[in-house]
């Protein structure tokens, strides 16, 4: 497992996102609150992808296969740079996984941000029929042999056939869910606009502020502006708004309005 978070909002430095708050990643390294039984610490690598204030480029990136709490260069970096939109993750490797830089999240083509937290059952051969559906230069250039790269490759692959990226994440959660049967599959993805994030057997968090707003695997402090989100649900957010629907309906003509998380 992995715990992640995805920031919509007014320019901050990263410092004060990802090492500064009491229960955020940095303290989500070495003691998570809400593991589900995925692990105890995450300190195989992290990473952290933002998007520079009004420059229009795509995200840079920032990856490592240590602690958070072990690299000196990235706490500096982290103070010294702000950002408005921004995906970070620290990663707990699944054994038999590599711990490489490249394994670690955020993975990214032109200006999207992925993340996976959780597991595939049965990796690779549970999935190998959906992998057949990638390019085999896509499946040769993998950041790292992991389910979270594959993950990732499918995502992108099917956003490269301008597919919905709501639709592209309920989609492949759902035929992961039927070829891997008991996978976690939290996802999240930004452009740095919108945030998508899918809640699949493992834990969810939002915060909406009128012109803001957070997706986290746990809630960075103990304020209680924080909204589970509910399990296999999909979440889309935006600064001062968020909603989810249940993925396994999203598709069907029967489905229910998406419930919002709203600002006061």
């Amino acid at each position: 497992m992995c715990r992640h978070l995805v920031y919509l909002g007014p320019p901050r430095p990263l410092a004060d996102l990802i090492l500064a708050p009491e229960y955020g990643l940095l303290r989500q390294s070495y003691a998570p609150r809400d593991m589900r039984g995925g692990g105890t610490i995450n300190a195989d690598g992290f990473g952290a992808g933002w998007y520079p204030a009004g420059s229009g480029r795509p995200p840079t990136r920032y990856r490592g296969d240590r602690p958070l709490w072990a690299d000196p260069s990235f706490a500096e970096l982290a103070a010294a740079t702000e950002a408005g939109a921004m995906l970070a993750a620290v990663r707990s490797a699944t054994v038999g996984m590599p711990v490489v830089s490249t394994a670690s999240a955020p993975f990214t083509d032109g200006h999207w941000l992925f993340s996976h937290n959780g597991v595939v059952i049965g990796w690779p051969f549970s999935v190998a029929g959906l992998a057949a559906e990638l390019p085999v230069t896509d499946l040769l250039t993998l950041d790292a042999p992991t389910d979270a790269a594959l993950l990732w490759a499918l995502v992108r692959h099917r956003l490269r056939d301008g597919a919905d990226p709501a639709d592209v994440l309920a989609g492949l959660v759902r035929e992961v869910a039927a070829a891997a049967p008991g996978s976690k599959l939290n996802l999240l993805l930004t452009d740095g606009a919108v945030g998508y994030a899918t809640a699949w057997k493992h834990s969810l968090t939002v915060r909406v502020e009128p012109d803001a707003v957070t997706v986290a695997s746990e809630p960075h402090d103990e304020l209680p502006d924080w909204a589970p989100v509910p399990d296999r649900h999909l979440l889309v957010a935006r600064p001062g708004h968020a909603e989810h629907q249940p993925i396994e309906r999203l598709a069907a003509t029967d489905s229910k309005e998406p419930h919002d998380h709203r600002s006061a």
